[in-house]
């Protein structure tokens, strides 16, 4: 094919329907729920090869180093990485990415995708899409439909104009879509056999989607053009404008553009999908036993029928005994039991920890840095112990702190550590002190990740103590880690 697809990767989200697994800090699409990579990265790897350019991602500024580095380790080095100022849906992201596209290849065929779903047959999805790219080339907007298997009221569907036996990736117009249906309503859309799940995603030129934007949603594309045009570059960032970005609507691409639109085409994808929307999806997707039973994890299931049991922590065993259409995960610092048909409200409990200030409803016990991760392994009065994780040859920033003291003990690699004026190697089973005020630095030369215990010990051990005086990753003053 001559004309390359250019995915466009969107990578925002909360996460709050898998909590505690998934949480706004480690969203899904960072987690590995399926396989031995993330589902971001999975996404990345299905939409590269031969007919792909490398993809554009759009996502938050707490997760643009993630990005990078589950990219990095599959080798891909994206074309651009957005920074959205604060979440505004998908069509303030879309038509960013259309306008960072446009201005590097004019006209340009972008595919459209969330970076948390689940398709396992890639190379028939990518069929589909190749199926698709001719429609798109003649100016119209391509959205893919799944095929349906049960009365999902979860998911929008979307209306066919001629019925399809076999689900063949043949694109034929769209006549309509329909909102996320009752049950009963559900039932009606399976059988009558003219509908299809909708799955956001969508295959277009940048001519035709800012064509689209500027017909049907104006307000969206100007707000968005001007944060684009005053866009700043930060590393290998490009950090959208703040003020025009606060302008624009929360408003999704569906609503702003495609429920307005003329030129639609749907293509129909028979292949298996899953969006892992709440936990009964990820049940449903995982390998069950001939009870219907899935455990993940240091999990023991007795006598249990369709039920989920999943642990993360060897240290912590989850046993479930007699249970039926039970979900039940357990974390170190959070425990979720629900039945299985109430598995949409998980939302709702977040909302509810995040009202009384719950730090575990949007923070995972490990907190990740463009340098590594660390995670409390013990908070007393005036101490924590953490376990720190420095990536070869990465940094921690030059710092200092007004409240504590540190003691690092390194237990695997060797650290390059600044104390003030001095610098020295720290080899395994040795240990350095850091005096309350010293400015200094941890550094990570060898060639396999850094594993330390630090004791911080002091009147206040909050991560916003801290004076930054270098930085490689370009953060701020007060930035965490």
């Amino acid at each position: 094919m001559e004309n390359l697809i250019h995915p466009v990767l969107l990578c925002g989200g909360s996460g709050t329907r898998i909590w505690p697994l998934s949480r706004k800090s480690y969203p899904k699409q960072f987690v590995k729920l399926t396989g031995e990579e993330s589902l971001y990265q999975a996404s990345a790897r299905r939409l590269s090869g031969e007919g792909f350019a490398v993809p554009t991602i759009v996502t938050a500024a707490d997760f643009r180093f993630i990005v990078m580095e589950q990219l990095a380790a599959l080798e891909i080095a994206p074309a651009d990485i957005l920074i959205e100022p604060s979440a505004k849906n998908t069509a303030a992201a879309i038509c960013a990415a259309a306008l960072a596209l446009e201005a590097r290849k004019p006209g340009a065929l972008m595919l459209v995708a969330p970076s948390d779903h689940v398709i396992p047959d890639d190379a028939r999805f990518r069929a589909a899409v190749q199926a698709a790219a001719p429609a798109a080339e003649a100016g119209q907007l391509v959205t893919f439909g799944i095929r349906p298997d049960r009365p999902e009221t979860g998911y929008g569907w979307l209306e066919l104009s001629t019925p399809t036996r076999d689900f063949a990736p043949q694109p034929q117009p769209l006549r309509s879509f329909v909102e996320k249906p009752d049950l009963a309503k559900a039932e009606e859309l399976l059988d009558g056999g003219m509908h299809l799940w909708n799955a956001g995603i969508f295959l277009f030129s940048t001519t035709a989607i800012l064509e689209a934007f500027a017909t049907h949603a104006p307000e969206v594309l100007t707000a968005t053009r001007t944060a684009f045009d005053a866009a700043e570059k930060d590393l290998a960032f490009t950090r959208l404008a703040p003020s025009p970005w606060s302008e624009l609507p929360d408003i999704s691409i569906d609503y702003a553009v495609m429920e307005r639109a003329p030129n639609l085409t749907v293509v129909p994808y028979a292949g298996a999908w899953s969006d892992l929307g709440d936990w009964q999806a990820i049940w449903r997707e995982a390998e069950a036993d001939t009870s219907g039973t899935v455990t993940a994890g240091p999990a023991t299931a007795l006598d249990c029928h369709d039920t989920l049991l999943q642990a993360t922590s060897e240290a912590q065993q989850l046993v479930g005994i007699g249970l039926t259409d039970i979900i039940a995960v357990a974390m170190p610092d959070a425990v979720l039991v629900a039945h299985m048909d109430r598995a949409q409200e998980v939302k709702q409990a977040v909302a509810a920890l995040k009202a009384k200030s719950v730090p575990q409803a949007e923070t995972l016990p490990r907190d990740y840095r463009p340098w590594g991760w660390y995670e409390s392994l013990v908070v007393g009065p005036r101490f924590q112990v953490k376990r720190i994780v420095v990536h070869p040859d990465a940094a921690l920033s030059l710092q200092s702190h007004h409240h504590r003291a540190e003691h690092w003990i390194v237990v695997e690699g060797t650290a390059k550590v600044t104390v003030d004026t001095e610098v020295k190697l720290v080899a395994e089973n040795q240990s350095v002190y850091i005096p309350l005020g010293a400015v200094h630095r941890m550094e990570n030369p060898g060639k396999v990740p850094l594993t330390l215990i630090e004791v911080q010990t002091g009147s206040y051990l909050g991560e916003d103590d801290i004076i930054r005086y270098e930085d490689v990753y370009a953060r701020g003053q007060g930035a965490k880690g």
